[in-house]
């Protein structure tokens, strides 16, 4: 089956492969798309994005490794963080990027998938956390820029066997998730991410998924690569899964723009 992968990160943000790399090993694996989705985020605490004055350094490096590699398709695309005013700053500095992931790492200045720093895992409570986090993704899935594909749905369950699993019943807030991902018209990626960090799953959570697919929101799949050696890592598990959720199809962004369905056999 054709495996595409529809999220990685290069040494442009914060991953430690250069595209080159990147775009070696997605061949070499056989994997005929993938997608550069470096961080793009215009706050200072968000330190984990590309340099904006390297934006033009990254679309010429995409299109060398576009004459290098003619046999993988090599997307152009961010992964932006969603904030308020986000895309007023994403529309400034996108350049040639065609696709974007939509994401949310942050509640106000505080990172929710930060080890290092659990302030607002331990201050406000998973509860709390995850209705802040779900509200803010509502919101994001409208946001003026177009989100194609919002990126690893449920982050917040990164760390639900490390002590901080919410006790409030979530299947109100996954509804919530799959309407408003259904009315914006958004994607939603699976993500293998979860798979090599202590969560040890998929993003979003099987229930979630299954509520996405019941909604008919089409779904990208992606790595979340931030090393050459993770670029198309469980992809053909993602589809698996994909299907034990109800899924035929997924979606993978063209290089100039637009879409391809594949079919989930």
């Amino acid at each position: 089956m054709e495996r595409v992968d529809c999220h990685t990160h290069t040494v442009y943000s914060d991953g430690t492969s250069t595209l080159e790399q990147n775009a070696a090993a997605a061949t070499a694996r056989g994997v005929t798309t993938i997608a550069c989705t470096d961080h793009l985020a215009h706050p200072a605490f968000m330190d984990c994005a590309i340099d904006e004055g390297r934006i033009a350094d990254l679309s010429r490096d995409i299109a060398r490794c576009r004459e290098a590699h003619p046999e993988l398709d090599i997307v152009f695309g961010f992964e932006a963080d969603w904030y308020e005013g986000c895309e007023r700053d994403i529309e400034a500095v996108r350049g040639d990027a065609t696709f974007l992931l939509g994401s949310i790492h942050y509640l106000g200045e505080y990172a929710v998938d930060w080890l290092e720093d659990m302030r607002i895992w331990d201050e406000a409570g998973p509860d709390e956390v995850w209705r802040r986090y779900v509200d803010d993704w509502c919101r994001a899935c409208f946001c003026p820029v177009g989100f194609d594909s919002m990126a690893h749905p449920d982050l917040v369950r990164l760390f639900e066997k490390s002590g901080y699993a919410p006790s409030i019943d979530l299947a109100p807030l996954w509804d919530e998730m799959a309407q408003a991902a259904r009315d914006a018209g958004v994607r939603v990626e699976v993500s293998t991410a979860g798979l090599r960090k202590p969560l040890r799953d998929f993003y979003p959570a099987l229930g979630l998924l299954e509520r996405f697919c019941a909604a008919g929101v089409s779904i990208t799949v992606g790595s979340d690569a931030h090393e050459a050696s993770s670029v198309g890592a469980d992809i053909e598990s993602a589809y698996a899964y994909a299907r034990r959720a109800g899924y035929e199809n997924i979606d993978a962004p063209l290089p100039g723009g637009g879409w391809r369905s594949i079919p989930l056999r």
